[in-house]
């Protein structure tokens, strides 16, 4: 066949801005693809609601990709391990209650998952803003990454959302915009961001998913952005809690949808 790069650039063009506009509203946004947010996006997904995540890089996959110091290996603990045996990915107990995986199949398994499921990516974005109304967070505000990264000066878009989750990780992005623009306080201690302490596996794993919750009313934080916002420590390179709290605020949020369309 004859192409012709006019149908392919309009292709490209028609079907992007058709999914960007499906999903100017949405049911959950999540923003961050590590491993909680892709954990998070699938579980909702799979259950029918409707999700975009929205990440900053081109790839998703977060700190998982590199796994300790560039060695792209990952380990999690038993829990943790249910999730990725799962959803398919090669596990090896190292030692009773520690399973390695490699980082690779790990992350594109948990990508192609959470899209088979249902997930709407859209990478290359970043959330500079949230969406408030007097009593919640209801969306989110929208730019290219590369706006942002070269300081040109390009008003944002804005997509609605029931529930947004912070999974951006050790930054806790969007939470830390809540707590310096929108009135009112965190759930958290002192009323704002704790920071994120230095490393202890134990803890911070537990931590991780303990501190999986509603940080303001709309807002839930996941994974790394969990620990960072409620003070607790950062764990290294162990994914298990990642993945159980990307769960959490998951079944968390369904029981919140489930509960608004019974009412």
């Amino acid at each position: 066949m004859d192409l012709d790069e006019r149908v392919i650039s309009k292709a490209i063009v028609s079907r992007f801005f058709e999914r960007l506009t499906d999903h100017l509203e949405n049911d959950v946004v999540i923003v961050g693809g590590g491993p909680a947010g892709l954990v998070a996006g699938y579980v909702l997904a799979d259950a029918g609601v409707k999700v975009s995540l929205f990440d900053r890089r081109l790839s998703l996959g977060g700190g998982m990709w590199g796994g300790g110091m560039l060695f792209n290996e990952i380990v999690v603990q038993s829990e943790g391990a249910r999730i990725l045996d799962g959803l398919g990915v090669s596990l090896r107990e190292f030692e009773p209650g520690y399973y390695t995986a490699g980082s690779v199949e790990a992350v594109s398994t948990l990508i192609s998952s959470a899209v088979r499921a249902g997930v709407t990516v859209f990478n290359g974005m970043v959330a500079e803003d949230v969406v408030m109304r007097e009593d919640r967070v209801i969306g989110l505000v929208i730019n290219w990454s590369t706006v942002e990264a070269s300081g040109l000066l390009v008003d944002p878009l804005a997509v609605r959302s029931d529930f947004i989750i912070d999974a951006t990780g050790h930054d806790s992005n969007v939470t830390s915009t809540v707590e310096k623009k929108v009135p009112g306080r965190l759930l958290t201690e002192t009323g704002k961001v704790e920071g994120e302490k230095s490393l202890w596996c134990e803890r911070a794993e537990k931590l991780t998913v303990d501190n999986t919750k509603e940080v303001y009313p709309g807002l839930f934080v996941a994974g790394m952005s969990a620990n960072a916002v409620f003070g607790g420590p950062r764990m290294g390179p162990i994914f298990g809690g990642m993945l159980l709290s990307g769960e959490k605020a998951a079944k968390e949020i369904l029981l919140r949808l489930n509960g608004k369309k019974a009412s």
